[in-house]
């Protein structure tokens, strides 16, 4: 096989970074259709399609994801080499592309991270949104995992692999001055406040049952998507919260906030979405593998 031409390389990497061949055409002083030459060349050698057309935009597939992430660190080890003897040293760093639920814990987020944001040439990018954009976004092969509380419909055209990552309790949570005295769960729920996740959260749907079957009428403070605004309304004592422990860990564990109750039969689950891919990102091995089990919630 012939070497790879890294002219043809460099053009590719140019309209992948731009994301358009006009204007890419326009900085690199060559035509339009010399550029397209050069990257047909480069799919050619390489045997895989880069782009794919959608509309006006040219997005990569998987092997020009690829393709791509080697381009970044071929030319990034040609800037290195100059900062090397200029005495500047810089290390090459690899990239994990994540992407979370808008409304997901940051606590788990960061304990499910961990394993990687230790290393020092390890660099993680992540995009928060919604679950139906971020699906977008991993089956265009922006993302390399979409962390989510819910297991996306799964079928042919759309072959998600959800893997349960995580599940975590529900509980009762509130400031000592609120629920320090304790009760009964029939006595709190029908006594105090609550401030609950919206009517679209699993775990608003399974408390939602639990109320129906204890036979009980209870008062709603607030209603949020967000658990941090949840962990907030907490802190500011605007009611009992049910939420997962792991949303209000640090209040937990200096006292701000208490736990009086674990919801009977009421969990949340967390998945780390992917797709079979022919080329998966390799740091992904570190956080799914069942050995990492036990950390994220730590």
């Amino acid at each position: 096989m012939a070497g790879l031409n890294y002219n043809h390389l460099r053009y590719f990497w140019a309209v992948a970074r731009e994301g358009n061949l006009t204007r890419t055409a326009e900085k690199l002083l060559v035509s339009q259709s010399a550029l397209s030459i050069q990257i047909k060349k480069l799919e050619t050698q390489l045997g895989h399609d880069l782009f794919e057309r959608t509309g006006r935009q040219l997005l990569l597939t998987e092997a020009g994801r690829i393709a791509f992430d080697h381009a970044e660190t071929i030319f990034a080890g040609g800037a290195e080499l100059l900062a090397t003897l200029n005495g500047r040293r810089e290390e090459r760093r690899s990239i994990l592309r994540v992407g979370a639920l808008a409304t997901l814990s940051r606590n788990f987020q960061i304990g499910f991270l961990r394993p990687l944001l230790s290393r020092e040439n390890v660099e993680v990018i992540v995009r928060s949104g919604t679950t139906a954009y971020l699906l977008q976004s991993l089956e265009a092969h922006r993302l390399d995992v979409v962390l989510v509380n819910v297991a996306p419909p799964r079928d042919a055209a759309t072959p998600w692999i959800s893997h349960p990552i995580a599940e975590q309790p529900v509980s009762l949570i509130g400031t000592p001055a609120r629920i320090g005295k304790g009760g009964t769960l029939a006595s709190l729920l029908t006594r105090e406040p609550l401030v609950l996740p919206t009517m679209e959260s699993s775990v608003r749907i399974g408390f939602d049952a639990l109320i129906d079957r204890m036979g009980l009428r209870v008062r709603v403070a607030a209603e949020v998507d967000d658990m941090a605004m949840m962990r907030l309304l907490a802190r500011e004592d605007i009611g009992v919260a049910v939420v997962p422990p792991i949303v209000v860990k640090d209040e937990l564990a200096s006292g701000l906030l208490v736990e009086v109750h674990q919801l009977p039969q009421l969990s949340e689950t967390f998945f780390a979405v992917t797709l079979k891919r022919r080329f998966p990102n390799p740091l992904l091995r570190a956080l799914l593998e069942p050995d990492a089990a036990g950390e994220w919630l730590e």
